[in-house]
């Protein structure tokens, strides 16, 4: 029996394995994500694994992190495939830190320094033995409710996985589901721009599309921003902390950082993610961060039809609402691979668009993702992060950070190191997640809570390039969208 957890990891591992010699993540270079995340699929599809349904509480997805230990144990050595990012279009010099050698453990596997568990910086490599697998520490029962977020609904009763009621996990939904014809009616009576849709999501598997790269405002090639994406946080030296592609078996350990150190982060979730590890979402909700929505299968959305965004994001927003009771009012695209398009029917399904920055020509993604893939060392990404603080600190308002929780990998990075930098930089920065540096109340962030009449959906469709990191600071805040009620209620089963 394969536990659900175990085959989302293995699903991610065989694309991530991909990545050692490939830029998968270059909003301006030749990258080739689609074709990866296509061996992810057929992976998926060769291992003749079935959903069945066992009727076990959502305590099974904490108890089924020792069963998926060994397969996540093989994505921790690979590269986070499904991680949205974008590297710098400039060249960054990289400079090798140096550090203590690294100690191991009578297993073979580094030991551990501080409170984290964290290994030296120098012993934090690909295909490194897996540390041990973090616990929950908190758990919630249903009808707790969120201190800090005023007219919340009461946690649903435990999650159940049932294989009927759910795409396969890391796959394109189908489109020809009730469920999505429902959602389609919500593009009704908004202008969805008639945009063929690109090859594969990269300039380069698409010369056509990248040519007309400024007339469809597209982000991957050439930063085009509209007036409605947020791309920065207003205030200079201000860091939006945000997190992709979880939630993950070693979430929780970035979520102990994150409650020791008093920070808030926004915490992008991956549809197939969600149905996973529910009770790890659960928690990082129920402690303050934000969740917001990051597409199902994770797939480049310029690549996909209108249909398949709308499964994409519906599925993931959905997979979300029976989970916490509330539903996101915010997304970031794969790759931040968005265009006119994929904005308009993001903000016509009531979800406003979030990127990361691009100031003083350096993209803020730490290239976290790098490690794992093997193609920079622990210490050249190190060294990556600290050239982006210098930048940081220069330009004239304050920015959003990319990184990932998927892997433990990428999770040590940040707990150990980067976070901690981030922390004791002169000049201060001040940490916080993205809805709260905007300055959102945290009600508006949910279709549940949110007050706001104002329109999240009708920022303009210009085609400006975020040179600067800071064209959308005063764009409009979020408006509720028509929804169906609060869903029945859901517990997570294994995998047979």
């Amino acid at each position: 029996m394969i536990a659900l957890p175990a085959l989302s990891a293995l699903l991610a591992a065989t694309l991530s394995l991909e990545l050692v010699a490939v830029d998968a993540h270059a909003p301006l270079g030749a990258n080739n994500h689609a074709r990866l995340l296509h061996k992810r699929q057929d992976a998926a599809a060769s291992t003749g694994t079935s959903l069945a349904v066992a009727g076990t509480t959502s305590s099974a997805s904490a108890a089924a992190t020792s069963s998926a230990a060994a397969a996540t144990s093989a994505a921790t050595a690979a590269t986070s495939a499904a991680a949205a990012g974008a590297a710098s279009s400039s060249a960054v010099t990289i400079a090798a830190g140096t550090g203590a050698a690294a100690g191991t453990s009578a297993a073979g596997a580094p030991v551990g320094t501080g409170a984290y568990d964290v290994p030296p910086l120098e012993s934090i490599v690909a295909n490194m033995p897996s540390g041990p697998i973090p616990s929950l520490t908190t758990t919630y029962t249903a009808g707790a409710s969120p201190t800090y977020l005023k007219g919340a609904p009461v946690l649903p009763t435990p999650f159940v996985f049932s294989q009927s009621e759910w795409p396969e996990l890391d796959k394109v939904p189908p489109t020809d589901t009730d469920q999505v014809k429902e959602w389609m009616k919500e593009l009704e009576g908004h202008d969805i721009p008639d945009i063929t849709p690109t090859q594969d999501g990269s300039c380069a598997g698409d010369p056509a599309a990248a040519a007309q790269a400024e007339e469809r405002a597209w982000w991957t090639c050439g930063g085009h921003t509209s007036g409605n994406d947020i791309v920065a946080c207003p205030d200079k030296l201000t860091w939006g902390v945000s997190f992709d592609d979880g939630p993950s078996q070693y979430s929780e350990k970035l979520l102990k950082y994150l409650d020791d150190k008093d920070l808030s982060a926004t915490f992008f979730v991956v549809g197939s993610r969600v149905i996973s590890y529910p009770n790890i979402l659960i928690d990082e909700y129920m402690s303050g961060h934000e969740i917001s929505v990051h597409t199902w299968s994770h797939r480049p959305l310029t690549s996909l039809t209108n249909e398949q965004i709308v499964a994409e994001l519906g599925w993931t927003r959905y997979a979300i609402q029976r989970v916490l009771g509330v539903t996101p009012t915010t997304m970031r695209a794969p790759y931040g691979d968005l265009d006119n398009r994929v904005r308009a029917i993001s903000n016509a399904m009531g979800m406003r668009p979030i990127l990361w920055t691009i100031g003083n020509g350096v993209t803020f993604d730490t290239n976290d993702w790098h490690v794992p893939a093997g193609s920079v060392t622990a210490q050249e990404q190190f060294s990556i992060f600290q050239s982006l603080l210098g930048n940081a600190s220069v330009i004239d308002t304050g920015f959003i950070v990319l990184e990932h929780d998927l892997f433990e990998i990428t999770v040590d990075l940040a707990v150990g190191y980067t976070l901690d930098a981030a922390l004791s930089h002169n000049p201060a920065f001040k940490l916080e997640a993205i809805g709260k540096c905007m300055g959102f109340p945290a009600t508006d962030l949910y279709v549940e809570t949110n007050t706001n009449t104002s329109s999240n959906s009708s920022g303009s469709h210009s085609s400006s390039a975020a040179a600067d990191g800071d064209k959308n600071s005063a764009a409009p805040r979020f408006v509720s969208s028509a929804l169906a009620g609060v869903a029945a209620a859901v517990v997570l089963v294994g995998l047979l």
